[in-house]
C-alpha cells in the first residue's frame, strides 16, 4: 500500500520536471519550421546554393525570408499573448482583439489617417491606428459592463456584433471615397511584402509581448473585479488601462506591418489551456511558442497550397481559426449541460 500511494506523487513529480522540456522541444519544432519557411518562394534558394557563396542567393534570404519569417514569429506570439491578455480582462475565454472590435478599430483609425494624413509616416498611423483601438475595446468593455451576461457565449456575440458595425461603417467611408481596394489591404493578413526596412515595427511588439508576460498576474487580479484587486493593493484602473495599451498597440502595429489576422488571440489560449491548465505564468511561454508555430505553419501552407501563387495567411488562419472556434463554442455549451 505505501509503494501504491507513492506512485501517482512520482509520476506527478516526473510530469512537472518534464514540463520545460517539453517547452524546449516545442521551441524547437517552431525553429524547424522557420528553417523550412526560409527555402520556401518563388527564388529557389537551398543550402546548396548559400554554402556555394551564391550571391543572388545570399540577397533573397536575407532582404526577403529572414524578415518575412521573423516578422510571422513576432506577431504570432505578440497576437497570441494579446489575445490571452483580453481574455483575463473580459473573464471570458472566447474573446481576443479580432472578437471585440480592436482590429476593426485599429483599421478605422488607419483609414482615417489616409484621408486626413496620406503623406504621414507610418508610425504616425500606427499611433492613430492605436488609439482608434483603444477606444473601440474600452467601449466593448463598457457595454460588458452594462448588459446582464446570463452565458458566456453572449460575451463574444457582443463583441463581434460591435466589431461588425465598426467595420460596416469603416467600410461605407472607404466606399464613399474610393479607398475599398486599400482597406482590404489591411482587413487580410499578409506577409508576401514583407521585405528589409519594412517589418521593423514588428519589434516593438517584441517589446510589448514581454510586458504582458510580466504583467501577466496583474491582468488575472483585475479580472476578478475592482473590489477584489483592490483588497490586493493593486490599482484596478491603472492595471487595466495597461491591458488596453497593450492589446490597442499590439492589435494597431500588427494591422499596420502585415494585416489583420483574426482568431489567433483566441484559439492559440483556448488550445494551452487545454494542454497544460490554467497556470497564467506557465502558460504565457506555450502561448509564445504555439502562436509562433501555428502562423508559420499556417503561412507555409499559404505558400505551397497553390505555388507559385501564394494565400495569404489571413486566410488560412481565418479558416482553421473559424473551425476550431465554433468547436470549442460547442464544446463549451455542452458542457455547460
Amino acid at each position: 500500500m505505501p509503494a501504491l500511494l507513492h506512485r501517482p506523487q512520482r509520476s506527478l513529480q516526473h510530469h512537472r520536471a518534464n514540463r520545460p522540456a517539453a517547452l524546449w522541444l516545442a521551441g524547437g519544432a517552431v525553429l524547424l519550421l522557420a528553417v523550412v519557411s526560409l527555402f520556401i518562394g518563388v527564388s529557389a534558394v537551398s543550402p546548396a546554393d548559400l554554402f556555394s557563396g551564391d550571391r543572388d542567393a545570399w540577397t533573397t534570404l536575407l532582404v526577403s525570408r529572414v524578415p518575412r519569417t521573423v516578422a510571422v514569429v513576432l506577431a504570432g506570439v505578440a497576437l497570441s499573448i494579446a489575445g490571452f491578455i483580453m481574455q483575463l480582462m473580459a473573464r471570458n475565454r472566447f474573446v481576443e482583439p479580432s472578437t471585440v472590435g480592436t482590429v476593426e478599430s485599429a483599421t478605422a483609425g488607419i483609414l482615417v489617417a489616409t484621408l486626413f494624413l496620406p503623406g504621414a509616416p507610418i508610425v504616425v498611423k500606427m499611433l492613430i491606428a492605436a488609439v482608434f483601438a483603444m477606444l473601440g475595446t474600452s467601449l466593448f468593455l463598457t457595454v460588458l459592463r452594462r448588459i446582464p451576461l446570463r452565458t458566456t457565449l453572449l460575451v463574444p456575440l457582443v463583441g463581434i456584433m460591435l466589431g461588425g458595425v465598426i467595420a460596416a461603417v469603416t467600410t461605407f467611408f472607404a466606399y464613399r471615397f474610393d479607398l475599398l481596394q486599400t482597406l482590404n489591404t489591411w482587413m487580410i493578413g499578409d506577409f508576401s511584402g514583407l521585405i528589409r526596412g519594412r517589418y521593423e515595427l514588428l519589434w516593438i511588439v517584441a517589446v510589448l509581448a514581454v510586458v504582458g508576460y510580466i504583467s501577466a498576474d496583474r491582468f488575472t487580479v483585475a479580472g476578478m473585479g475592482e473590489e477584489f484587486t483592490t483588497n490586493l493593493g493593486l490599482s484596478y484602473r491603472n492595471t487595466m488601462n495597461l491591458g488596453l495599451v497593450l492589446v490597442s498597440l499590439i492589435s494597431a502595429v500588427v494591422v499596420v506591418v502585415v494585416g489583420a489576422i483574426p482568431f489567433l488571440g483566441l484559439i492559440i489560449p483556448n488550445l494551452v489551456s487545454l494542454l497544460i491548465g490554467d497556470n497564467v505564468r506557465r502558460a504565457v511561454p506555450w502561448i509564445a511558442v504555439v502562436g509562433a508555430g501555428f502562423v508559420l505553419a499556417c503561412d507555409i501552407i499559404g505558400r505551397v497550397i497553390r505555388f507559385p501563387f501564394e494565400v495569404p495567411v489571413g486566410v488560412i488562419v481565418s479558416v482553421v481559426g473559424s473551425a476550431l472556434f465554433i468547436t470549442l463554442l460547442v464544446r463549451r455549451n455542452a458542457g455547460a449541460q
